[in-house]
């Protein structure tokens, strides 16, 4: 299994619902032993913490909900934010291998399970050929890494026209849509 706590990029522009934008978002790594971040040291602005940072500061944020997101690391589930996903403007799913796919489940989990209705961003290591299964997952916003112009990226948003399985965008099985 790949190893967790890869930090993520923050690329100048991402892809937004099928649209190429400027990142508006700062995301902030992990903190490193011994630098303390608190409510009162966060620089202002859009910002994505680390889920650790954020669950420790959540209280004293709430002045700020609107400007603060949280970013899950590929060894942290969705669980761990529960119902507090409906309060969020954004959330991201690390991605530290393109071979590592529990941030599927994670983001199928938050939308489906709790909720979540906000920015959904795949950040990390995945690969163009996944965009279609991370946008049925859910996903929404996608932070690429790779060397591929992003206009390239939103020509295989849907490479496939049909799928069997039911999704976060396809809540019928192609069996139950036939029959329609």
């Amino acid at each position: 299994m790949p190893t967790p706590n890869k930090q993520p990029a923050n690329p100048a522009e991402l892809i937004i619902d099928e649209t190429i934008a400027e990142n508006q978002w700062r995301l902030l790594p992990q903190s490193e032993e011994g630098s303390e971040i608190s409510a009162e040291t966060l620089a202002p602005g859009k910002v994505i913490l680390p889920f650790s940072i954020w669950s420790a500061l959540k209280g004293s944020l709430t002045e700020r909900a609107s400007e603060i997101g949280v970013w899950l690391d590929s060894d942290e589930s969705a669980d761990l934010i529960g119902t507090d996903a409906t309060t969020l403007p954004l959330i991201a799913v690390n991605f530290p291998a393109f071979t590592d796919g529990r941030g599927f489940t994670t983001g199928r989990l938050l939308r489906e399970r709790y909720g979540f209705q906000g920015e959904l961003r795949a950040v990390g290591a995945f690969i163009r050929d996944q965009l279609t299964y991370l946008r049925r997952c859910g996903f929404n916003a996608f932070a690429y890494e790779g060397e591929q112009p992003l206009k390239k990226l939103l020509d295989s948003m849907y490479d496939f026209s049909e799928s069997y399985q039911t999704s976060v965008d396809q809540p019928l099985p192609m069996f139950r849509r036939r029959s329609l």
